[in-house]
């Protein structure tokens, strides 16, 4: 049985999830519909077709990632903070940044973030082609890193595996060392410490 009531916000939240979990191939308006335990029509009512109702998802997506708000008691942790906000909203939602991508709104989805670098690189007194290039910088860095994170996690299994290679010589001469690399990357603190040490240096 259909269901009563039924919200533009209510489709909007569940097609997000649908392409989130499965891809833009996955959202069909029937999938949607037993999803929200309605009928096609009312979707069609509060969306219109599937190509608008994508344009929407994508309208949306650009607008939530422009939420992003600093945190920090200095300008380098604010920057830093807005780097690991960054990282974490376009590891959250892949497939919606790629719907943003092939939109051509790619520019227009960073804005609001590098307008915020742009003001926190102020805050600590650069100005001019040394702010553009830290506030430039620092974006390289967190999508090149994401890139590098997704590109690993859609990798096949390797052979010789990561552990195997770090045998032998290295070993022998810094075996701390050797079994720190043969242990699994730690992503989240392996980003923050980039960050910190290229804003360190941006902002020296």
């Amino acid at each position: 049985m259909a269901r009563a009531a039924l919200t533009r916000e209510e489709v909007l939240d569940t097609a997000a999830e649908l392409v989130k979990r499965h891809g833009p191939d996955a959202l069909t308006m029937r999938k949607l519909a037993a999803e929200l335990g309605s009928a096609v029509t009312s979707i069609y009512w509060h969306v219109g077709n599937r190509e608008s109702l994508l344009d929407a998802l994508v309208e949306r997506t650009v607008q939530e990632m422009g939420a992003i708000r600093p945190t920090g008691r200095t300008p380098a942790a604010r920057i830093v903070s807005l780097a690991r906000g960054l990282r974490r909203e376009l590891r959250a939602r892949p497939h919606l940044i790629a719907m943003v991508h092939e939109h051509g709104l790619t520019e227009r989805m960073f804005l609001p973030v590098r307008r915020a670098l742009v003001r926190e690189v102020h805050a600590a007194g650069l100005r001019g082609s040394r702010a553009a290039d830290a506030v430039r910088a620092v974006q390289f860095q967190i999508v090149g890193f994401v890139l590098v994170e997704r590109n690993r996690e859609r990798a096949p299994v390797q052979s010789p595996a990561e552990e195997e290679l770090w045998t032998g010589a290295i070993a022998d001469e810094d075996p701390a060392l050797a079994r720190a690399l043969a242990r699994p990357a730690d992503p989240e603190r392996l980003f923050t410490l980039s960050v910190e040490a290229l804003v360190t240096s941006l902002l020296a």
